[in-house]
């Protein structure tokens, strides 16, 4: 069976499998085990337990567990209470006024959780009820919610990037510097558009709040100084070369055990509750990155990916039409799979192709980061959409239409980063540089 016709089969057969309900993980094994059986004389079992294994047993997934437990510590903190407060007498003299609060806190908040899902669901929580209350629009509330969040998995730690990192054998802190300064663009273009749409819809803002005076806004302030203090200890870290990416997760949650104890919000309940919830996400993305290995090395015995990579070399396709195909593609991808899913799925079919094609692999990390944060905000699966449905109880798809002008910004980011380069290189270029 030639390579084409067992690439269509195996796709056909992900999806009929996906189809059932059964779980990614065990889809992804299935169709390995099965590309094996039809195309290779290699013995499955063996080779799923080496593959298994072998992703088991990396170094570099110890950092995902811990940034996980990190956020679940906080998320049962009064911090997303105190950001809120501390940010909102701050927001107020902008257009937009506390529209704004849902982008920045979900840009600081994204700095010490490392989930989309996470962030948005955590300030959602706190600005969707008080926004509502002052007489917000909704449609505006809810998009900028949706958009913030994605900020989750590009501003650094981001669960997506670890696992890219370890899929790719990528420095998974330079990937982490590297999603700084495209993380404060698409923050800053999102409060962009707030500010626009206010300046243009006056009427459908409310009523403005008397001003504070600056006193009491510097008092609110100090209540963003505990959230600083984590994000400089563990960004600071890696940067200072004090630190790995897995040693600064360590950081990051023995300052958040230590800040949740402070708060007076650290007890037996919320410590097990925090490591059962850790557990519970860190075992279900460890078995999607095992049935992933295993899909991995089927596709290397099967010899999909080099014939693949033959060819789209034989239709010619300069970078530009091969970024712009494979951003149609991870668009398409993103409405039926999670983020990491994408990710574990298509690296080995595709990084042959980005290296022929000239790109630098950190640089298309970070691309890749954000073209599975659009997937984020697209339906019928966009992870960010499921949140805010459940908090919300509007249509999946009404959500989304609240979203589309955020997938467009992050539309334009993507191709920003196309044409400067830069834009995430520069950062960690200097941090090798320092070191």
């Amino acid at each position: 069976m030639d390579a084409v016709t067992l690439a269509s089969l195996l796709i056909v057969i992900l999806f009929l499998v996906l189809g059932t309900g059964t779980w990614i993980a065990l889809a992804l094994g299935i169709v390995a085990y099965a590309g094996m059986v039809i195309a290779v004389s290699a013995p499955p079992g063996q080779v799923l337990a080496t593959s298994v294994w072998g992703a088991a047993t990396s170094w570099d997934l110890t950092a995902l567990p811990m940034f996980i437990w990190m956020g679940e510590i906080l998320y049962r903190t009064r911090l997303s209470q105190d950001m809120f407060s501390g940010l909102a007498p701050w927001m107020r003299a902008l257009p937009g006024r506390l529209l704004h609060v849902n982008v920045v806190g979900c840009t600081i908040f994204a700095a010490v959780s490392g989930s989309s899902a996470a962030t948005c669901a955590t300030i959602g929580r706190i600005s969707l009820p008080e926004l509502k209350k002052r007489g917000y629009d909704e449609r505006l509330a809810i998009g900028t919610l949706a958009g913030g969040g994605t900020l989750g998995l590009l501003i650094p730690p981001s669960l997506i990037m670890i696992v890219y990192g370890a899929a790719t054998e990528q420095s998974i802190a330079r990937l982490f510097i590297a999603g700084i300064v495209p993380g404060i663009i698409v923050a800053g273009l999102f409060m962009a558009y707030v500010g626009g749409w206010a300046l243009l819809n006056p009427g459908r803002m409310p009523e403005r709040e008397p001003s504070m005076p600056l006193r009491e806004r510097l008092a609110a302030g100090w209540r963003l100084i505990p959230v600083i203090l984590l994000i400089l200890g563990v960004i600071g870290s890696i940067y200072g070369g004090f630190a790995s990416a897995t040693e600064a997760a360590v950081v990051g949650v023995a300052l958040s055990l230590v800040m949740s104890r402070a708060m007076g919000t650290l007890d037996w309940a919320s410590f097990r509750d925090g490591l059962l919830g850790a557990t519970r996400t860190s075992c279900m993305i460890a078995f999607i990155l095992a049935g992933a290995a295993f899909l991995t090395t089927a596709m290397g015995f099967t010899g999909i990916p080099r014939a693949l990579a033959e060819w789209i070399g034989a239709m010619n396709l300069s970078p530009w039409q091969l970024l712009l195909a494979l951003t149609l593609f991870y668009m398409v991808l993103g409405c039926f799979l999670d983020g990491i899913s994408m990710v574990v799925l298509t690296t080995a079919v595709i990084m042959p192709l980005v290296q022929a094609a000239g790109f630098d692999l950190i640089w298309f990390g970070i691309y890749i980061v954000i073209v599975v944060e659009m997937a984020q905000i697209t339906p019928p699966v966009g992870f960010n959409l499921y949140v805010l449905q459940g908090m919300t109880g509007r249509s999946i798809f009404r959500i989304g239409l609240y979203a589309l002008p955020f997938f467009l910004i992050l539309a334009i980011v993507v191709a920003l980063l196309a044409i400067f380069p830069d834009l995430a290189l520069w950062l960690p270029r200097t941090m090798l540089e320092a070191g």
